[in-house]
């Protein structure tokens, strides 16, 4: 009977422990698949909505154009440039696809078969030698996530993925993705990336830099080839065997692109007509802020680069001619100005903006000279005066600020004339003649006129401001001269309009221009300054052939050179000095130091 008992019992036993086993399983299954379920509930719980790519725009370059399209800067944290999917051509999306997925087109986001590929090629490695992500998932990486290495990125990083492939075509996705991509050396983006590389749009990069650009976003500093050259054609020619292996290419192909040299010189835009740029982003940064830099804004100027190169070539000639008589540190600013509009066409601030960016030809204030004696000239036409009245030019001594304060002006030459003509006592520069008019029409009058024709700055209510003592700077004489030159106002116009990056309308200049002189006082005051070039102190711009007109300015110890003038389509004003104050150089007057580069600036537009 025992042995039957036990018998009996042990299958009892059995089934009793195969039954806590089993619930122990299920409850420890239940448990895990709670766990796994709350993670990944977690994990997607706050997934960003797929939604927003509608409304998402990447950081983008603002482009600043002159008048004719020339691309005169780009202002950027991230250098990019938008390019639509259609002007990409075939072979630069082959390149990424052939490098990054090559079954691009036939997974929906998430590529099992290579994950397992990847997987096994890093068993046989035994380290990560081979990611598993597919462009789909890289652009969810780059748009959505944070670059940190988890389980839980890797989670949403797929679901993402999934989400995208579903609201876009292949083609949007790859859009995207070589539009958003980083390619190193500052350049967000195929275009920019296209640009900076090789100097040229990605509408026309060959096959070889295509394949290039494609090795690049896996490590861009790795691969450049300007740091790691060896590397980087390694790379390259990695990713030309890719486009054979996946048929993009054909062998004569394929050789011919192995053939091809890596860049070795970094294609990064310099500001063109630098001083000019730089004061147009400080404008704008006010206005716009950081979106300056991001929002792909489009900036319209006034500028023509032909005339900007002629007159960086006339400031360069003009300061090496003076520096072969005279010590090295001559500066010259140059501002040339479209006569019935305002509108700025070149604008030079200095030698060398790279060395210095201080704008000469915009924040400079320094004493005219000479060239501000047509103000004293126009207010005594404006008084009834004509170009033929007579005027006393000789040795009277005035008050300065007090009755102590003795000055005697003297004549460049050291001779007085006694009486002259108007006409001829400007065009011969005479300053005892300039300060007795000066005196006749009252000072004040001096000072009430040369604020209605634009001078911004002060000029001092003393007789010695009539031969040009008080500072100013170079667009209150050449917007000044602008109005004598055909009696209406004019203000300066850097650019004409502003737009973002749909082509909307930001900003737009309106032109305003009323009035100031009558047509009458025009007339003599251009002949006046007419007579200045036939017989006068501009006598060398005769040399020009046509009909122009204008005024020298030289200050004490030749500390400042000038001159001033215009023709019937430009208002151009140039100044040459030193930065210290110290004289250009004896005998360094407007004629021979200012005239020589408006001048060559005028022959040659």
């Amino acid at each position: 009977m025992p042995n039957v008992r036990k018998g009996v019992n042990r299958p009892e036993k059995k089934s009793s422990f195969a039954i806590v086993i089993l619930f122990f399983t299920v409850a420890v299954f239940a448990i895990a698949t709670g766990i796994a379920g709350g993670f990944f509930f977690w994990t997607l719980s706050d997934l960003p909505k797929i939604e927003i790519l509608e409304e998402y725009y990447p950081s983008e370059s603002s482009l600043v154009y002159s008048a004719k399209g020339d691309v005169l800067a780009e202002f950027y944290v991230e250098r990019r440039i938008f390019i639509p999917g259609s002007r990409i051509p075939d072979h630069v999306k082959e390149a990424f696809i052939a490098v990054e997925d090559a079954r691009f087109y036939k997974h929906h986001g998430i590529d099992f078969i290579r994950i397992v590929g990847a997987l096994i090629q890093d068993i046989k490695a035994g380290a990560f030698v081979q990611g598993g992500s597919t462009i789909t998932q890289q652009l969810a990486k780059m748009l959505f996530l944070k670059p940190e290495r988890s389980i839980k990125r890797k989670i949403k990083e797929a679901a993402l993925s999934i989400q995208i492939e579903k609201h876009y075509t292949k083609d949007e996705i790859l859009a995207l993705y070589l539009n958003q991509a980083y390619f190193g050396a500052r350049a967000y983006g195929i275009e920019s990336a296209s640009q900076t590389y090789f100097g040229k749009t990605a509408e026309h990069i060959s096959i070889a830099e295509a394949a290039l650009l494609a090795a690049l976003p896996k490590a861009p500093s790795k691969y450049s080839p300007y740091k790691n050259p060896k590397k980087a054609l390694k790379r390259r020619n990695y990713a030309i065997g890719r486009l054979l292996h996946n048929k993009f290419i054909n062998s004569r192909e394929y050789r011919s692109a192995i053939s091809e040299p890596i860049p070795t010189t970094i294609h990064r835009r310099k500001y063109r007509a630098p001083y000019f740029v730089e004061h147009i982003r400080n404008d704008l940064e006010k206005k716009y802020g950081d979106n300056l830099y991001t929002e792909g804004l489009k900036i319209y100027t006034s500028l023509d680069y032909r005339m900007q190169e002629i007159a960086e070539n006339a400031v360069e000639n003009g300061i090496k001619e003076i520096e072969k008589r005279r010590r090295d540190g001559i500066q010259a600013a140059l501002l040339a100005v479209e006569r019935k509009s305002g509108k700025i066409k070149a604008l030079v601030g200095g030698n060398d903006f790279w060395d210095t960016q201080f704008n000469r030809a915009l924040q400079a204030k320094r004493q005219p000279g000479s060239a501000f004696k047509p103000i004293v000239y126009l207010t005594a036409l404006n008084q009834g005066f004509i170009s033929e009245d007579l005027i006393i030019d000789n040795e009277v001594t005035y008050t300065g600020k007090n009755e102590r304060d003795l000055w005697t002006p003297q004549n460049y030459n050291k001779e007085f004339n006694g009486e002259v003509k108007l006409i001829t006592a400007l065009a011969r520069s005479l300053n005892a003649a300039t300060v007795c008019l000066a005196d006749i029409v009252g000072i004040e009058n001096v000072i009430k006129t040369a604020r209605e024709i634009g001078i911004r700055s002060k000029v001092l209510p003393y007789l010695p401001s009539a031969l040009g003592a008080s500072d100013m700077t170079l667009p209150d004489l050449v917007y000044a001269y602008g109005v004598l030159s055909h009696g209406k106002s004019i203000s300066p116009v850097f650019y004409e309009k502003v737009t973002n990056r749909d082509g909307l309308i930001l900003e737009e200049t309106i032109y305003n221009q009323k009035e100031i002189l009558d047509a009458g006082v025009v007339i003599e005051m251009k002949d006046i300054l007419r007579a200045v070039i036939l017989e006068g102190t501009g006598r060398k711009a005769k040399s020009l052939n046509r009909v122009v007109y204008g005024k020298t300015g030289t200050t004490n110890d030749y500390t400042d050179a000038w001159f001033i003038g215009f023709d019937d389509n430009i208002i151009l004003g140039v100044w040459v000095g030193r930065d210290n104050h110290t004289p250009i150089g004896k005998k360094e007057t407007g004629a021979s130091a200012a005239l020589p580069i408006w001048i060559e600036f005028m022959k040659n537009i």
